[in-house]
């Protein structure tokens, strides 16, 4: 058989089959969706526990929704904005004890290459190599060290965005039920519909990154009706009087 089938069938699986999967927007899908669905949740509950009015069931839930997306974006941008803060001045710290301690800093590469498991001439080698070069010996120093790596402000924006939108998308699943049921009715169609979503959302993230489907969906499904539950106990213990 042609040598060429078998590096295209190589690079159809690596591409198309197994590909690398984009942790950090899939993150921010989860985070915003996650978040959005138990937080709505959680107020349509304790709103319609409270008053069993579904028009003020509504304004609130939309309200949440609109304010919760609003949220979780800004926090989203901010968050990230602050650890592209933390890299730079971790970034200007490895730079000044490079300067000032090298000797310091070039055994840290040793150590770290040496726990890995070079020995010898290989490691003098990798060592020299890397701290050779100013700029390397500090993203060597970043990754390996402080396990952080660097986001540009792009990246924030883009996750505001992400989070944002997910988030809407989320909290609008809990309140479908109040606009076709009475709002008994939707209470508790809602709770099983989220339950539901979670659940699928908890499975194929553990299919898709590492962990037990099965498992991972059931939890994910009970944290976040549990808490969403914590809403309806607030709106029943306060409950309106007409």
């Amino acid at each position: 058989m042609n040598e060429n089938y078998f590096h295209l069938d190589e690079n159809r699986f690596h591409n198309h089959i197994d590909p690398h999967k984009k942790a950090s927007s899939f993150s921010d899908i989860i985070l915003g969706g996650q978040d959005g669905l138990v937080n709505v949740l959680g107020v349509v509950l304790g709103i319609a526990a409270a008053t069993s009015d579904p028009h003020i069931v509504m304004v609130a839930g939309l309200a949440a929704t609109f304010a919760e997306s609003v949220s979780m974006g800004a926090v989203a941008y901010t968050s990230t904005l602050a650890d592209i803060d933390y890299y730079e001045a971790e970034r200007a710290r490895e730079y000044r004890h490079i300067n000032q301690a090298p000797h310091i800093e070039k055994n840290e590469i040793r150590e770290i290459y040496s726990r890995k498991g070079f020995t010898g001439e290989l490691l003098d080698r990798i060592v020299d190599t890397i701290t050779a070069n100013e700029d390397v010996w500090v993203a060597v120093m970043m990754s390996e060290e402080h396990q952080i790596v660097q986001a540009d402000r792009s990246d924030a924006a883009r996750s505001a965005l992400i989070v944002g939108v997910s988030a809407i998308v989320g909290s609008l699943i809990p309140l479908m039920p109040f606009i076709f049921l009475p709002v008994t009715t939707s209470m508790w169609v809602s709770v099983l519909i989220t339950a539901l979503v979670l659940y699928g959302v908890g499975a194929y993230k553990a299919r898709m990154m590492v962990g037990r489907p099965f498992r991972s969906g059931v939890e994910m499904a009970v944290i976040g009706t549990v808490s969403a539950l914590v809403g309806y106990a607030v709106g029943a213990l306060l409950k309106v009087n007409p």
